[in-house]
Order: C-alpha cells, then sequence, then structure tokens
C-alpha cells in the first residue's frame, strides 16, 4: 500500500492492503548497538543475529549474560555456530532464562529437559506450518533453545518473523479494529506427527482451548506485537464466523512478508535460541527422506497480556 491508497475502513478490502507492504525504513531495536564481550552479526534488517565468541558449552559470566540478555530482545532470534555441547550443558544455558519445561517421554533424550525431534523416511517432518510453540497452553513457552545434532546433506532451513514488525506494519484503522480482540487457540485439526503427539498430551491433561489477546505486549519490552499463527489459532472472540476468517487470514498474511523474516541455514554445530514471545517460526521439510536429528529445551512463560 502506497500512501496514495486509502486506508482500510471496511472487512471487505481487507485483501487489498494484504498484497502489498507498506513502503517504511525496516530497522531493528539493536541495529548499532555495540558489545563488548561479544560480536553481533545480523541476518537481517529487522531479526535474527549470529553471536560469536560465546562457549555455550561453559557457564556464561554475569557480563556476557547480561549483554545477551540485551541482544535476545533486540534480535529475537540469536545464532551461534559451531557449538560442541551437550544436552546437559544445553539445558544449562536455557535455565538462565528461568524455569525449563520437561519434554515428553517418547521425546526425551539425555535428560528430562531435552527434547529429541527426529525424522526420516518413516517419521516425516511436519513442523511446515506458521507457529508459535504451545500457543494453546494458558501460559505457553518463554522460548527454546534448538541444537542441531545430525543434519541431512541440504535443506531443513528454519525461517523465523517478527510479529512486532508485523503488528507496526499494520494500516492504523487495523490496529485499531484489534484492541482488545481475542483468539482462540487449540489443537490443529491437521494430521502429522506433531498434531498426533499434542493431541495425546491435551487428551491426558484435559486442556481446553485458552484464549489469548489478538495483540500481546511483551513483558520486558512493553513492544505489541501479532499474537495468531496458522498452526494453533482457530478463530477471533465475538465476531461473525465469516468475519473472523477474514479478519484472521489478513493477519497470518501479514506474517507471511518475507522483509519481517530470517531464514537460517543449519551446520553442524549450530545453535539457535529464539523469543517466542514475540516470533513465529516455520520448519522447511524439504529433505525427505534424509535424516535429521534435533534436540530442543524449552523455557517456561507466563500468560500472554
Amino acid at each position: 500500500m502506497n500512501a496514495s491508497q486509502p486506508a482500510v475502513t471496511d472487512r471487505r478490502r481487507l485483501h487489498v492492503v494484504s498484497q502489498e507492504l507498506a513502503p517504511r525504513s525496516l530497522e531493528s531495536d539493536g541495529a548499532g548497538r555495540r558489545y563488548a564481550t561479544f560480536e553481533v552479526r545480523p541476518l537481517s534488517p529487522l531479526i535474527g543475529a549470529e553471536i560469536h565468541g560465546v562457549d555455550l558449552a561453559r557457564p556464561v559470566d554475569a557480563d556476557t549474560l547480561t549483554e545477551l540478555r540485551g541482544a535476545f530482545l533486540d534480535w529475537k532470534v540469536l545464532f551461534f555456530r559451531d557449538q560442541t555441547l551437550t544436552g546437559r550443558q544445553q539445558a544449562a544455558f536455557a535455565r538462565n532464562w528461568g524455569e525449563l519445561q520437561a519434554a515428553h517421554p517418547q521425546r526425551r533424550a539425555e535428560i528430562d529437559e531435552v527434547a529429541r525431534l527426529e525424522h526420516d523416511r518413516d517419521n516425516p517432518g511436519s513442523e511446515n506450518v506458521w507457529h508459535s510453540d504451545a500457543s494453546f497452553y494458558e501460559a505457553p513457552p518463554l522460548g527454546a533453545v534448538l541444537r542441531a545434532v545430525d543434519l541431512p546433506p541440504l535443506g531443513g532451513d528454519t525461517l523465523w518473523a517478527d510479529t512486532a514488525a508485523a503488528y507496526d506494519g499494520l494500516p492504523q484503522d487495523v490496529k485499531e479494529r484489534l484492541e482488545g480482540l481475542r483468539a482462540v487457540h487449540e489443537l490443529p485439526a491437521a494430521s502429522g506427527s506433531i498434531a498426533v503427539l499434542l493431541r495425546s498430551i491435551n487428551a491426558r491433561s484435559g486442556r481446553p482451548p485458552v484464549e489469548h489477546p489478538v495483540v500481546r505486549t511483551h513483558p520486558e519490552t512493553g513492544r505489541k506485537s501479532l499474537y495468531v499463527n496458522a498452526a494453533f489459532t482457530s478463530h477471533l472472540v465475538g465476531l461473525p464466523d465469516d468475519e473472523s476468517e477474514e479478519l484472521l487470514g489478513f493477519l497470518l498474511h501479514q506474517l507471511s512478508y518475507p522483509e519481517y523474516q530470517v531464514r537460517f541455514r543449519w551446520e553442524a554445530g549450530s545453535v539457535a535460541f529464539w523469543d517466542n514471545r514475540t516470533t513465529v517460526h516455520y520448519g522447511v521439510n524439504d529433505y525427505f527422506p534424509q535424516h535429521r536429528l534435533m534436540e530442543r529445551v524449552v523455557i517456561a512463560g507466563d500468560r500472554p497480556e
């Protein structure tokens, strides 16, 4: 949408602005910031940066941890290359950000907090949908630390999208329309290994669908961001079905712009650490039937507000 186009004032015209990204300056909160204890190499103007000079296998000293906290909030996804660490060391690093969640018993690896995410010919990957981890929980995770263990020769990249930048890019009248609006998050209707596993967890826990604000405020930065995703957000509360479907589709399309995204190509020894409160991510399933093994640690979060 350019300056000559009228703003959206009618739900029937949402699809018009969803086709174009308004031209504007795109710049991360952390652009230009200097760090004393490590080097930051941004991978896009808005989201995602490689951290060089930190060994995750060792305890992180106080000064480095303080700077890492700042970089984490600025860039939303931090990447570390050439790391050699165990699941215990991975969990020890993640524990700097809070309490860890236990992995599902069927996926537990070295310790209870480490989950094995393994795909091959007999267990194809199913993470290829934009999602925020476990948004169907009352208190979804703060974030996660994912480590590459065994990779296919090619493929298996992961993408993250900046949901705060996506919110900032909305037309003002759409932002006003979203004020106070809530969405229902529940387990996906689609089939696949993730859906089957999540349904089994949900059945045992008796966890019902939950409502979260469509626009959540980050508890540390105060930034607003879209809190909907294609995997777990079923509908918007209080709207007719057709209007809910159209508006939700518009918001999901807003998250699809490459300008809001970063794509990470995994290598041996790569680690990614993302803020689940202000990102959605997508695991590219283009490596079948090759083997891909990752290990993940999840950090407990709080209820979106």
